[in-house]
């Protein structure tokens, strides 16, 4: 049983022991001295290693989601990646270099991501597949009547504000913001999980029962004291690699001369990959409810989490914040929230409406490179 353990979890005792090796051979391997190719193959290589630890951490939420029913199966997942982004996002800032925009790119990578990428491939599977599939109205308009205000508040309005230099915060921004984001999303997990949980739960209540029946038999569930812990100890070995993977980042953009915005979409790229596996997944098998609840829960999650993060690391180590987009990512942001809530207006999609979201995250991909 214990050796059973210890090959599940290899990928968790593998992870500590790459951070010793860095810790130990790092200078020897840091990216100015072997050079573009061999750093292009580091940086792939711990890539897909973290990639892998990032899904270890899903199946441990996803285990803990079968113990603990929805909506908290959605809400642990959501909340455990979004905890890396964070966790990988305050890493970076804090080894000291110049990431002020950092946060902001990621931020509007995952949103990007999420309401385009994941929500159009989810309803244009779903839609071929089903045709017409149905949600809970009720619990996608709870998501979408707080970030819209909070992702407005967070990405747009500072680049409009004169009482601090172009994109930044003033200090009242600053602690509003964080008054806000943390109050906002605090209320809204309070309805998700004690008083309106149902509103997150599939329309028909034998489709939600299917739903939390079936969704996790590829997994071996065992106890809650346990997937919590091999959780957390799967999540820190990311955070503990990220300045790594941040320095072959930064480099390769460099000599590839690149946008710098790329550098937030691959942190976004990596620790969303598995959550969009489980939504377009659930919205294949006509469980549209949890791809709601997986994607508009994620953006959700980003700006309530990481506005509040980063201004405080801001704060602590005196570091400049950087959250008002540009123009051009501005018009595509305002255009998806309207869209987003276009799709989640009636109760029930179509693949037409996965083709725009998809389209308008092919003009994300367009303008990362157009600007550069």
């Amino acid at each position: 049983m214990i050796i059973k353990t210890i090959r599940q979890e290899i990928a968790t005792i593998l992870g500590y022991l790459v951070f010793v090796g860095i810790l130990l051979f790092g200078s020897s391997l840091a990216p100015e001295k072997i050079g573009a190719f061999w750093s292009t193959v580091a940086l792939m290589a711990l890539f897909a290693f973290m990639l892998w630890l990032a899904f270890v951490v899903v199946r441990h939420a996803e285990c803990l989601a079968t113990l603990l029913g929805e909506p908290y199966g959605t809400l642990i997942l959501t909340l455990s990646v979004i905890g890396i982004e964070v966790a990988l996002i305050a890493s970076v800032m804090i080894a000291g270099e110049d990431k002020s925009a950092l946060a902001r790119d990621t931020m509007f990578s995952v949103v990007m991501i999420v309401l385009n990428g994941l929500v159009g491939i989810s309803l244009l599977i779903g839609g071929l597949r089903h045709r017409l599939q149905n949600y809970n109205l009720i619990g996608a308009s709870a998501y979408l009547a707080v970030l819209i205000p909070l992702a407005s508040l967070s990405l747009i309005l500072p680049r409009y504000t004169q009482s601090a230099p172009g994109g930044e915060l003033s200090l009242i921004q600053s602690i509003f913001l964080i008054l806000m984001s943390v109050g906002l999303y605090g209320i809204f997990l309070a309805i998700q999980t004690v008083t309106h949980s149902d509103i997150f739960m599939q329309p028909m209540e034998e489709d939600a029962k299917d739903a939390q029946a079936d969704h996790h038999h590829d997994f071996i569930v065992k106890t809650v004291p346990f997937h919590s812990v091999a959780l957390i100890a799967a999540m820190l070995p990311i955070v503990l690699l990220s300045k790594a993977l941040a320095t072959y980042i930064t480099f390769g953009i460099s000599q590839l001369g690149a946008p710098l915005a790329l550098g937030g979409f691959l942190i976004a790229a990596l620790v969303l990959t598995p959550e969009g596996i489980s939504a377009v997944e659930a919205a294949r098998t006509n469980k549209l409810q949890r791809a709601v609840n997986l994607c508009l829960g994620s953006s959700l999650a980003t700006i309530g989490m990481t506005v509040p993060a980063v201004l405080a690391i801001g704060w602590i180590f005196d570091l400049r914040v950087e959250l008002g987009l540009d123009n051009p990512e501005i018009v595509l942001l305002s255009v998806t929230l309207v869209i987003s809530l276009v799709t989640f207006l009636s109760g029930r999609t179509n693949m037409l409406l996965g083709a725009v979201h998809l389209s308008l995250f092919g003009a994300y991909l367009m303008l990362i490179f157009d600007n550069a």
